[in-house]
């Protein structure tokens, strides 16, 4: 069967007094667009708390990432393949919807252990025997496209949840048997096996010991085609183990501390440096496969620290001298609110990046990625915003800029805000709403709806196709915000009120010898910006800024 999980009700309660909950699962939306009233804002300015604004012109010339790679989304296998014209085709592309996800660069695929791993040690991918998906045609094709793939194996199968007493089953439990330790990297050797089996097919290493490769190769009926065994399809780099493992939601039994999940972690990354035996943990399939921390819900640096410190005393140091971490990219969540999810800090309503603490939590985690010598990337895999305005992740009406308007703003903000800060990847919740025209949090994140974009990925797509290739260089205003970016010896400037209340500026970039200046702007609904060419004087040009991003390159 088709099952798409939803909300459980208890914990949409929970959330709803605790602040920010980020247990999503998801469903496509098939509503079309809702119009929004808009709502008067004061003209009042909202400054940006001086710890949160980004540092002037320091050079980032040496950080080669490029825009695009801000530009990630999460997503599911039914994105992909459920063709509603063809429900029970699961082994073709729904070309519509791959136009949309060709909008992004990244896709983080919520890839749910019990579709891979139905019954215990029968391992299938394609077909899946929970579902029917094939996932060898989703990561090809995205492959395909250029779209690279972070696999998330998370949430615990049947067959585990069963070992639970009845009262505190959960999919979101712990992924170790009942009753044995969570301190213990051995209780993690399940889900280290099925990272195995998943690395050992969409790696890239072709030098797998096929002895070790298993698939339950039974038909499930008549005609039926059943899962072969592949080694290093060279499909897939990213996995990442579990998601929120941090959540102080929910029962007991679905909770970890910070050295519980590093025992995870030392499992899944490489059988706890082998000591679980062959055929256990990503490296042992793939040494170059990255591992990637779960999302952290707390967005608190410091039980990062506290993996690190687990790793140390547990894992030791390497011949040259760094620690033996077991896990290749940081990872956390965030959504820009008014709320502090690090303290439990209740949110009323979304904000503006710029205004929120998004800026200085990306630089604590850099600067702790930076202090160690393998510099792992720091990844934000959740953020976004709802459009419904019962959520209290809300984008809201500015003026007369409409919801979706706004949401699109404070989208491709969000990207901007990042790479100033040497984020490397950040993805975006979601693709599709969670529970179209809900009105709890995350409901209305989605990015595109039925076969169409909404505004923020019109923006993604027209920031992507002017240059997505160019790098951050340095920001030279604060505000307003005026970031330089470079490609070889093409420089683009981008520029834009952080602010929430419609406020506008003007600003004179120096555009140095340039005798024209090209300006492009974001429109709503098209693939590609409007630009338009003005004289410059003495290579100087006087912009218009306002809240919505607007891009200048100079003209020779």
């Amino acid at each position: 069967m088709n099952w798409k999980p939803y909300h459980k009700p208890v914990l949409i309660v929970i959330s709803i007094v605790l602040l920010g909950v980020n247990c999503r699962s998801g469903a496509k939306s098939n509503v079309e667009s809702v119009a929004y009233l808009n709502r008067v804002i004061s003209p009042d300015t909202t400054k940006i708390d001086v710890i949160n604004q980004p540092a002037i012109n320091v050079d980032h010339s040496s950080n080669t990432v490029p825009l695009k790679n801000m530009f990630g989304v999460n997503g599911y296998e039914w994105n992909f393949l459920e063709n509603p014209g063809s429900p029970n085709d699961r082994k073709h592309i729904y070309e519509d919807n791959m136009k949309l996800v060709k909008t992004f660069s990244a896709l983080r695929h919520y890839l749910s252990w019990n579709r891979v791993e139905t019954t215990k040690g029968n391992y299938t991918f394609n077909p899946t025997n929970n579902g029917g998906w094939d996932y060898d045609i989703i990561y090809e094709r995205c492959k395909q496209d250029g779209i690279l793939v972070l696999a998330d194996l998370k949430n615990i199968p049947e067959w585990l949840q069963n070992t639970y007493p009845a009262s505190s089953r959960d999919d979101d439990n712990a992924p170790a048997p009942y009753g044995q330790s969570l301190n213990n990297p051995a209780s993690y050797a399940d889900q280290a096996r099925a990272a195995f089996q998943f690395t050992a097919r969409y790696g890239y290493n072709k030098n797998v010991d096929k002895a070790l490769v298993k698939v339950d190769d039974r038909k499930r009926w008549n005609g039926d085609i059943p899962n072969e065994v592949k080694i290093g399809m060279g499909l897939v780099k990213y996995i990442e183990c579990g998601n929120e493992r941090d959540k102080w939601w929910g029962g007991d039994d679905t909770h970890q501390t910070a050295e519980q999940y590093a025992a995870n972690l030392s499992a899944f990354y490489d059988g706890n440096m082998g000591k679980l035996g062959p055929g256990v943990g990503v490296k042992a399939a793939d040494p170059n496969m990255q591992v990637v921390m779960g999302g952290l819900a707390t967005a608190d640096v410091k039980r990062v620290q506290k993996i690190i410190d687990w790793c140390k005393t547990n894992r030791g140091y390497k011949k040259d001298g760094s620690i033996n971490l077991c896990f290749d990219v940081i990872n956390y969540h965030l959504y820009s609110n008014n709320g502090d999810v690090r303290i439990q800090k209740r949110a009323t309503t979304g904000i503006a990046p710029e205004l929120s603490i998004s800026g200085s939590v990306a630089n604590s985690f850099v600067n702790l990625a930076n202090s160690l010598p393998q510099h792992p990337e720091v990844w934000v895999t959740e953020t976004g915003y709802d459009i419904n305005q019962g959520s209290y992740q809300r984008a809201e009406s500015i003026g007369a800029k409409t919801v979706l308007a706004n949401h699109a703003d404070w989208i491709l903000r969000t990207s901007l805000l990042y790479i100033r800060y040497g984020v490397k990847r950040v993805f975006f919740y979601q693709l599709f709403d969670d529970h179209a025209g809900g009105s709890t949090q995350y409901a209305t994140s989605g990015l595109a709806e039925g076969i169409k974009r909404r505004p923020a990925s019109d923006y993604i797509l027209q920031a992507t196709k002017l240059m997505g290739d160019y790098n951050y260089i340095k920001t030279i205003s604060k505000d307003p915000l005026v970031d330089q970016y470079q490609l070889a010896n093409k420089i683009m400037y981008v520029l834009t009120i952080p602010d929430e209340t419609g406020r506008k500026a003007s600003y004179t970039l120096d555009l140095g010898k340039a005798t024209k200046a090209n300006i492009h702007t974001l429109k709503i609904g098209a693939d590609v910006m409007d630009s338009k060419i003005v004289n410059t004087t003495n290579g100087k040009v006087t912009i218009e800024v306002m809240e919505t991003p607007v891009f200048v390159e100079g003209v020779m």
